[in-house]
């Protein structure tokens, strides 16, 4: 099947796009008045104001807040899981990998459920945190076609420089709402991202005419559900709870701190190092751990397992007053509730191709000072998997960025292949060389 997005169809002119980018400069600058800012689309004028009075950084990257596990519960509940094949169908026939475009489906709140299409495109997307599990909101990152969608509630197609966030501005989007056939309620946004080719007239009227395909499938599919059964009580679907999240945060500490956000309030509080120790391998091994396994994987020794159920003991008393629904189980030992840590949310971040967030995450070494067996293997685990993500995936910037680390600034092979990526003129190969040349030396 013949791909909808690789004619040949105009493009805007470079003269064009550059006077975009300095009327943004100037817009951030306070200077509203200036005329190059006069000329900028009115619609998406008035969105670099609402980014502007909602402090949305012009090179902050997205939250991206939502673990696998939950984001596959999203996936599964979400109303237009039913139409996501059909959506791939009308935006991305053939060979879904060489496309030329990115497809998300994101929901009401601007959460990108599902990012599919080009895999060089969704790579490169990945570094500025267009990926699944991130919000892009108009109040999270600014003028982008996806939250600018919805906030307008109607379709809308932002190109390059038009983007409040400077990270954004290498993309053009095409985005359209999409509503439930019957109450109108907003359900969430289609979003087609990649070059100038996704912003002309014929892409703004495919990707409307997707949602609305999507629309009357999702309103063929209830009709056809009340005729099946047509004497069967009808009952609302109810959304399950909203409960509030825990993270154990060890990236760069020696002293977890447990923190637990819900009804838009944060709790956190010191874990003593043991007690650290004793809660990331509950959290890594979620199926649960025998007294003589947790013993060996926190002390050494699987004997120690008297001394780990007085440690046991003396961390449930901390976790009935600050965090009772993680009281760990015995028998085997396990935790009583879901327990997320910064270090497997770093791991999903690489794993969903988001270099440069997982990279600012990166805090440091796991528990840097401890010596449990257990502690050990995961810390090296978590710096092997960032290593080698962004060594085989990650931009040239991005390596920059990591070589600048503590854990990259000794790795030479890091640095000679920074040196390899960079253009031939480019300044900043001198400090590199430099910097082989000391740790040859050394």
């Amino acid at each position: 099947m013949t791909s909808p997005w690789t004619e040949d169809l105009p493009v805007v002119p470079a003269a064009s796009r550059l006077i975009i980018e300095r009327a943004h400069e100037e817009f951030v600058r306070g200077n509203s008045d200036d005329d190059r800012v006069r000329n900028v689309r009115g619609m998406v004028r008035e969105s670099w104001r609402r980014s502007l009075d909602r402090l949305v950084g012009v090179e902050d990257l997205p939250p991206i807040g939502i673990p696998a596990d939950e984001l596959d519960r999203l996936r599964h509940e979400h109303p237009l899981a039913g139409a996501i094949d059909m959506i791939r169908t009308l935006l991305i026939p053939g060979v879904s990998e060489d496309s030329g475009v990115v497809v998300a489906v994101g929901d009401a709140a601007g959460r990108l459920l599902w990012v599919e299409g080009d895999r060089r495109l969704r790579l490169r997307a990945g570094e500025m945190g267009f990926v699944a599990g991130a919000t892009w909101s108009e109040e999270a990152m600014g003028t982008a076609a996806p939250g600018t969608a919805l906030m307008l509630d109607q379709s809308v197609q932002i190109r390059g420089a038009e983007h409040f966030n400077r990270l954004v501005q290498g993309w053009s989007c095409t985005a359209a709402p999409v509503h439930d056939p019957e109450t109108r309620r907003l359900l969430g946004v289609i979003d087609v991202t990649g070059t100038d080719v996704v912003v002309t007239p014929q892409a703004k009227l495919l990707v409307d005419a997707t949602a609305r395909a999507v629309e009357g499938e999702l309103l063929l599919s209830r009709l056809r559900a009340r005729a099946e059964q047509p004497t069967r009580t009808r009952r609302s679907r109810t959304q399950p709870a909203v409960t509030g999240r825990t993270t154990l945060r060890v990236l760069g500490r020696d002293r977890a701190l447990l923190e637990t956000a819900a009804d838009q309030s944060v709790t956190v509080f010191e874990l003593s190092v043991r007690h650290a120790e004793i809660m990331l391998m509950l959290a890594t091994h979620r199926q649960g751990l025998s007294a003589e396994r947790l013993s060996e994987l926190v002390y050494g020794d699987p004997e120690a397992s008297v001394t780990l159920r007085a440690e046991i003991v003396r961390l449930r008393k901390v976790l009935e007053k600050s965090a009772p629904h993680l009281v760990p189980e015995s028998r085997p030992y396990r935790l009583g509730g879901g327990l997320e840590t910064d270090a497997q949310q770093l791991l999903s971040l690489l794993d969903r191709g988001a270099h440069r967030v997982a990279l600012s995450a990166y805090r440091g070494d796991v528990l840097p000072e401890s010596t449990a067996p257990g502690v050990e293997e995961f810390r090296d685990s978590v710096r092997t998997a960032l290593r080698e993500a962004l060594m085989s995936e990650a931009s040239v910037d991005v390596l920059l960025a990591f070589a600048d680390t503590e854990m990259g600034s000794a790795d030479g092979e890091l640095l000679r292949l920074c040196l390899e990526m960079l253009p031939a003129r480019s300044p900043k190969r001198a400090g590199l060389v430099a910097r082989i040349e000391k740790l040859e030396q050394g």
